[in-house]
């Protein structure tokens, strides 16, 4: 289904209009999808980005400015996540004894747990958006939108 299709437009479209829309409403669709594979579990998709940077740290604290830095979302509120993420019980955050300025935040063996139990369906959610594309197309729409955001 044409973008035009899904957004009833009774006037043609130029090609830059029609990919904004398209990856607009691409993206609203994964977003969608996922938000509903992790309510269950009681996240939003900002929480569980923030778990999965936590992880990444594989042991090590992070600070809230680098969480920030490699959040999906930038414009997430951090520290209300984390806040919302500590009443879960499956981050910690703790100051610094070296900076009493620096707060550590690190993920809990809960979180971890929780993850780890999120895995296999988030791999199976990621796989099929892609099963429409070869792996040649696959690569070459990430390059594409890659160089499209620059």
């Amino acid at each position: 289904m044409t973008i035009e299709e899904i957004i009833k437009s009774t006037i043609k479209l130029d090609e830059p209009k029609k990919i904004i829309l398209n990856v607009m409403y691409t993206q609203n669709v994964i977003s969608d999808r996922f938000s509903e594979l992790i309510k269950p579990y009681d996240l939003s998709s900002e929480q569980y980005n923030v778990l999965r940077i936590l992880r990444g740290q594989k042991g090590c604290p992070a600070n809230m400015c680098m969480i920030q830095e490699r959040m999906i979302a930038k414009n997430s509120n951090t520290t209300r996540l984390i806040d919302k993420l500590l009443l879960k019980k499956l981050v910690t955050r703790e100051v610094c004894d070296e900076n009493r300025r620096k707060i550590e935040i690190l993920i809990t063996q809960k979180g971890l747990d929780l993850l780890n139990s999120l895995d296999d369906k988030i791999i199976e959610h990621e796989q099929s958006f892609g099963k429409n594309l070869s792996p040649t197309e696959q690569t070459q729409l990430n390059t594409l939108l890659e160089k499209y955001r620059q």
